[in-house]
């Protein structure tokens, strides 16, 4: 039997091949410490990219928030440049607390924009007490639930459906609403709309970008814009990059886009009419 005194070792092991991970992808001496400054700090710094209603273009429903990460001499990281030493670490549940604490002061700050997207990790989903606390962020900077939309990513769902569903409860529970994210990357399966009782579902860039040009992705766009408003689903298409792609979802009947080809994102304060 093996005793807990034996499994330390392994424990330790684990945690001292993340942290060369973490140094090996940011060149950090102590990842775990410099994402904790950041955290401490408030050196991530909160972006939004609006999604628009293509019913009335020039109107943003909805925002999804982003995140970059202050470095040296101003520079801003993108995403791909730490949320890698984030996962390593084990660190993204606080990460997503520190978005979540974010938006809702924005949102309390009187923003422009309606409702805003907060991605939840895979960690996150397994985190049983973050519905708890993110029920208590949001009444303490006197937001509305309904304004919080938590993204999960389908690949997510696939691989944690119990915790995924466990989770998505928890946030209807709250009254949070719920977005399945990257739709169709690799299959078109409509199961997770029906076990996580989604309000939107993002479909992907895998699809989106290959409008124009493919019959097959047509296809697959008009099915999921039939069965979302079949079945109660808002359908936004992420990816959109041009005009040409908006002729094809409005003729689909989607009825949201984001997209650099929308509007690009742009630091949070650009939308609290400050």
């Amino acid at each position: 039997m093996t005793t807990p005194a034996a499994q330390a070792p392994g424990e330790d092991d684990q945690q001292r091949f993340l942290e060369r991970m973490g140094r090996e992808l940011t060149g950090w001496a102590d990842p775990v410490q410099r994402l904790r400054q950041a955290l401490a700090r408030d050196e991530l710094i909160l972006f939004a990219q609006p999604i628009e209603s293509l019913q009335e273009p020039g109107t943003y429903p909805m925002a999804e928030a982003l995140v970059r990460l202050r470095e040296e001499e101003a520079a801003l990281l993108p995403p791909g440049e730490f949320l890698p030493v984030f996962e390593h670490c084990r660190m993204m549940p606080e990460f997503d607390q520190w978005v979540l604490r974010h938006v809702a002061a924005a949102i309390s700050s009187g923003s422009i924009v309606r409702r805003f997207g907060v991605n939840v990790s895979g960690q996150t989903l397994a985190e049983t007490g973050f519905a708890t606390e993110a029920a208590a962020v949001l009444a303490r900077a006197e937001v509305d639930p309904s304004s919080v939309v938590f993204e999960i990513d389908e690949s997510d769902f696939l691989a944690h459906p119990d915790a995924a569903e466990r989770f998505a409860a928890a946030a209807k529970a709250i009254g949070c609403k719920l977005l399945l994210d990257s739709f169709g990357r690799r299959s078109v399966s409509f199961a997770a709309l029906k076990t996580l009782g989604v309000d939107y579902v993002k479909v992907d860039g895998v699809i989106v970008r290959k409008l124009a040009t493919s019959e097959v992705a047509r296809a697959k766009l008009s099915t999921i814009a039939r069965v979302g408003e079949v079945i109660g689903v808002t359908v936004i298409a992420e990816c959109v990059e041009d005009r040409e792609t908006v002729s094809c979802l409005a003729a689909a009947g989607v009825r949201y886009a984001q997209g650099f080809g929308i509007r690009p994102p742009e630091p949070i304060d650009k939308f609290l009419g400050r």
